[in-house]
């Protein structure tokens, strides 16, 4: 809430506008922490009418622990006669005094380092409002340091230099309104994604500033883990779900409401404020909320107005404890930044044929920006490159299939989608030391020449090779002088989707009106088969099964009444048979790795065709080709850089210029397309 308060004391005339202090404190009806900015503003007239302007003030606000409150003992100690208490500093530091040495403290303390934006003027603060940092002994540091409020995000920045560079980056992004701040009588903001409704804090939007973050541009992820979960529903019910990274809820309140008796869902979070906002969410969206136990949960928040429509089970707790002390068939990590540091708590208790989806939202870490920190948390050596995003999702596979092989686990990919703000890699995890040994075999070491961009993994073996350039099927290293390549890695080469997976997913998406990732989906099955081909994608007989590693995964799909003879038993044909024969051998044909950029590897003088004509070319010239969702430019293709550059300035057409002919150009374009 908001109040304004006219100071009963009289500034010179060189003070300060106004003030700005930012006050915390529980309210004792919801538990929640709310944001209170007092704005103190010199008085101009006389001390009798600000006296008066306070009370009516005071009285035209009410608090959310008392409705029916006026005044509270905050501005009634402000506006009495005698000693006050200074606003900004504690008790113990600065006794009460009266209205003349208090004004000498404010001006001389308080207002003379101030920060000013946007017509606001941040005073520095003494009062306990940054969290205490334990000691090595495990002790609370009791030391008070004087900080500032930011007025955009509520963070607590200590020097006056660091506040100045943190509101610049707030104007660079375009946030220059008091966020933080909300009106009176609305302490949150309601808002609705997938027919679930959560309560987001006034500053959900900064990450590691508010403990309930909620990051919008995170929708098609949600979506995608939906989907996965769902497809997961079919083959065995109910399941046991946890989502580690609670924050608002919004995840596992999606799961429930949607899935309803499918799943049995659980959402932890080591947060205090994110568990119990998680329970004010549940109450919102009439889901009843489960002890760790079983029964229900008496709390206020828990309670549902009238009949839930399912229930969760909200847990406090480490991610990593909770992962070690209860078996689940589906878990999701999604921390702020990298998850490396929960694989190995999740692969120990998740059970055969579940799924583990991780999501990775250390973008810069994964995209090359930071390579000390890559080979810090993933232990990879990568470079810049032109597929620097199916680079990261094949990084964080690797690292997935290292920690399941540590607890005698395998996985197969189902799904790894890398976007602009995350990277997103779904696993199946099979258990055995058999499949583990076999998922780690997939693990390889990159060539990748810095000149062309060619690359190709290292054949499997530990003999050393002589020379690894004659890898390559590139020949830069003998035209170029010096080291030409570098080696990238480990790195999973196996395939990064599973098509009947994927199709099943698709299906999901058109069930529950997903419309914003169906176009998505269908563009990851098309990679996944490496074809350009789309009337496959709404097959009827495609959701009936799903091939992984050579086995059919049956759904509970209801059998059709034909297969099925009067006695009950079921009718095996010769055309079954030889149906399963043709899925086993079509899944073992993996996509090709990687992709080619159409603007990379462009012609200069020359006008590339359209995108969709240039993927018929390499399909005439018998190729497998398709987009990818990784690059919008860009081609998976089997064929080779040389072969790609072959056909590219075969249907390229020269860029006219007023001075030239066309017989001047034409001699040395056919040059051009020999070289290739």
């Amino acid at each position: 809430m908001k109040i304004i308060l006219h100071s009963s004391f009289r500034p010179t005339k060189h003070a300060f506008a106004f003030l700005i202090l930012s006050l915390c404190f529980f309210c004792n009806k919801c538990f929640l922490l709310v944001a209170v900015s007092v704005v103190l503003e010199p008085i101009l007239h006389d001390e009798t009418a600000a006296l008066e302007s306070v009370a009516a003030t005071a009285g035209s606000v009410k608090t959310e622990s008392d409705p029916d409150s006026g005044k509270t003992s905050f501005i009634e100690s402000l506006s009495s006669a005698g000693r006050k208490a200074c606003p900004l500093c504690p008790e113990e530091k600065f006794k009460a005094c009266y209205s003349h040495k208090l004004r000498r403290h404010l001006q001389n303390l308080h207002w003379k380092v101030y920060v000013e934006f946007e017509g606001h003027r941040m005073c520095i603060c003494h009062l306990p409002c940054r969290q205490l940092k334990s000691s090595l002994s495990g002790d609370q540091v009791s030391r008070l340091a004087a900080h500032y409020h930011c007025v955009v995000c509520s963070v607590t920045i200590a020097r006056k230099t660091d506040m100045i560079s943190h509101l610049k980056r707030h104007v660079n992004k375009g946030e220059t309104e008091a966020s933080y701040t909300v009106p009176i009588g609305q302490a949150y903001e309601i808002m609705k994604e997938l027919g679930t409704n959560v309560q987001l804090l006034p500053n959900h939007t900064t990450p590691q500033k508010s403990d309930t973050y909620f990051n919008r541009k995170m929708k098609t992820n949600r979506q995608l883990v939906f989907c996965s979960l769902a497809v997961l529903a079919e083959e065995r019910s109910p399941l046991d779900c946890l989502d580690a990274f609670g924050a608002t809820g919004i995840m596992g309140l999606q799961w429930a409401k949607h899935l309803r008796s499918a799943v049995k869902v659980t959402i932890n979070d080591i947060n205090e404020s994110c568990v119990k906002m998680i329970r004010e969410n549940c109450r919102l969206n009439h889901i009843r909320v489960e002890s760790s136990r079983g029964p229900r949960h008496t709390d206020v928040a828990g309670d549902v107005e009238g009949v839930p429509i399912a229930s969760v089970e909200v847990v406090k707790m480490d991610a990593n404890v909770i992962m070690h002390l209860r078996p689940f068939d589906y878990i999701h990590l999604d921390p702020f930044g990298t998850a490396v540091n929960y694989l190995d708590a999740a692969f120990r208790n998740v059970r055969n044929l579940g799924i583990v989806s991780i999501t990775s939202t250390d973008t810069g870490t994964l995209y090359s920006k930071a390579l000390n920190v890559t080979l810090r948390h993933y232990g990879c050596h990568i470079v810049r490159t032109e597929y620097y995003k199916e680079l990261a999702a094949r990084m964080v596979v690797a690292t997935v299939a290292r920690a399941a092989a540590r607890c005698n686990k395998g996985i197969e990919v189902l799904l790894a989608v890398a976007l602009e703000h995350f990277v997103l890699v779904v696993v199946r995890v099979l258990r055995g030391p058999t499949q583990a040994d076999e998922a780690v075999k997939k693990i390889r070491q990159l060539v990748h020449c810095q000149w062309c961009e060619e690359r190709v993994f290292l054949r499997a073996g530990n003999m050393v090779e002589e020379n690894l350039y004659r890898q390559l099927p590139c020949n830069c290293q003998g035209s170029m002088p010096g080291k030409t390549a570098v080696e990238l890695g480990p790195l999973w080469a196996g395939p990064l989707f599973n098509t009947g997976f994927l199709r099943r997913m698709l299906f999901a998406a058109v069930q529950h009106s997903m419309d914003d990732i169906q176009a998505l989906v269908k563009t990851l099955i098309c990679e996944s088969e490496c074809t350009t081909l789309k009337s496959f994608v709404h097959g009827a007989s495609s959701h009936a099964n799903q091939v992984e590693c050579g086995v059919v995964i049956k759904t509970l799909k209801k059998e059709d009444k034909s297969s099925v003879d009067q006695s009950g038993k079921r009718k095996m044909s010769d055309e079954s048979g030889t149906v399963l024969k043709k899925v086993k051998s079509e899944a073992l044909l993996e996509h090709p790795p990687f992709y080619y950029s159409i603007h990379r590897h462009s012609i200069r003088g020359m006008n590339m065709p359209k995108l969709n004509k240039f993927l018929q070319y390499l399909t005439e010239a018998g190729f497998r080709v398709s987009r990818t969702h990784f690059d919008p430019t860009g081609v998976r293709t089997d064929a080779s850089l040389s072969q790609f550059k072959s056909v590219l300035t075969k249907y390229s057409v020269p860029t006219y210029t007023g001075g030239q002919d066309w017989e001047e150009i034409k001699p040395s374009t056919h040059t051009k397309i020999a070289r290739g």
